[in-house]
């Protein structure tokens, strides 16, 4: 099936990747509007299932690298990723027939959009993740053995280099060295793959499912209701916290956005307070007394307690309400090498994984009332 995307649609697309990026991804107005200019140029875009998809026909994904913080002053130009396409596909001497985006997550759910109007080629309904996570290799590309490199990575200066490694993870030592290099933030084209180990290494149906978040998101704003309980029995998720920033402490350093926010419970949560870690992504939220209430590679998506938009990680400040919503990762992340590739024991938090549902219902019915600060 065949589904046609036009600018129009780019808004709930970008709402739906900063949601499912867990707080990730770069911010998405940034990839919406280059994706609503190109389509403007040079028309729609098409969205194909993977299983339409020739096992023989090349897909390669197109994506933002580095700290989402640098994206916020260092704009693309709109050339780069178009750019870092065309000399992968010289290197390799065969233009490609298909575009992928590598994780459903802000900018990096929206600039594919851009590069499949400027080239007129499909996208695939589906992604690498299920969500977006900060290092190259933690795709499910990576767990199916399929190759991140040849790799391209351009910046806004007009720079491409193109990288061969021995492993995923080499792949993101190098390519992230260079990204510092390039200013923090560069787009890559990597992972090219026929469309047969696309169809074994890719998570499905990715695309479709942003677009009906972001749309529920949009309707339930429009019908002056917050749309968090929404998404939680849409997507089978959990109600984590609601709470109000206190104090944050973030750093841009070796290509991430790092560090934490401590928070405040409100509502339901009063008189609580709790961490929010991140890199890039949010990884870990624990509550007063430093037990873990989610963790990676299970999602903890954020929104405005307020107004219900999806809040990222570079967005975080001091006083800004939010509440947090879990979502169970894919079950492949799940698996013991899903673990190892993106589990919190490799970020260096100190609790071993355990699934979204089994902290949730572990997770204290009477809170305290100390302090007790309720949304307006």
């Amino acid at each position: 099936m065949t589904k046609i995307i036009g600018p129009d649609d780019m808004e709930a697309i970008s709402l739906g990747g900063a949601f499912l990026g867990t707080g990730g991804g770069g911010d998405p107005y940034i990839g919406k509007l280059m994706a609503r200019a190109m389509m403007a140029e040079h028309g729609p875009v098409k969205v194909i299932d993977a299983a339409d998809v020739p096992d023989d026909a090349l897909c390669v994904p197109v994506c933002m690298m580095g700290a989402p913080t640098v994206m916020v002053e260092k704009l693309p130009n709109g050339d780069e990723a178009l750019g870092a396409l065309r000399a992968l596909e010289a290197y390799l001497g065969r233009k490609a027939d298909f575009l992928i985006c590598i994780e459903a997550g802000g900018l990096n759910s929206t600039i594919p959009f851009a590069v499949a109007a400027a080239t007129g080629l499909p996208l695939i309904d589906g992604d690498g993740m299920g969500r977006a996570f900060p290092e190259l290799q933690m795709v499910s590309m990576t767990l199916h053995d399929i190759s991140a490199t040849p790799m391209v990575i351009a910046d806004e200066k007009g720079n491409t280099g193109v990288l061969n490694a021995v492993s995923n993870q080499w792949t993101e030592r190098l390519a992230r060295a260079a990204t510092v290099e390039m200013g923090g933030a560069a787009l890559v084209a990597l992972y090219p793959m026929s469309g047969r180990e696309m169809k074994k290494g890719l998570l499905h149906g990715t695309l479709s499912l942003i677009h009906d978040i972001g749309q529920t998101i949009m309707t339930e704003r429009a019908a002056n209701r917050h749309p968090a309980e929404a998404l939680i029995n849409m997507r089978g998720g959990f109600d984590l916290c609601t709470a109000r920033v206190l104090d944050i402490e973030r750093k841009t350093t070796g290509g991430f956005a790092r560090g934490r926010a401590r928070l405040r419970g409100m509502d339901d949560d009063a008189g609580r307070e709790f961490i929010l870690s991140f890199q890039n992504e949010f990884l870990c939220l624990e509550d007063d007394v430093g037990q873990p209430l989610a963790l990676t590679p299970d999602l903890i998506c954020a929104l405005d307690a307020d107004g219900g938009l999806p809040v990222t990680t570079e967005n975080l400040r001091f006083g800004l309400a939010i509440r947090l919503i879990g979502l169970p990762a894919d079950p492949q992340w799940r698996s013991a090498g899903g673990l190892a590739l993106a589990g919190p024991e490799y970020f260096g938090y100190a609790h071993p994984f355990q699934p979204l549902e089994d902290l949730v219902a572990s997770k204290p019915t009477q809170p305290k009332t100390l302090n007790k600060e309720t949304t307006t």
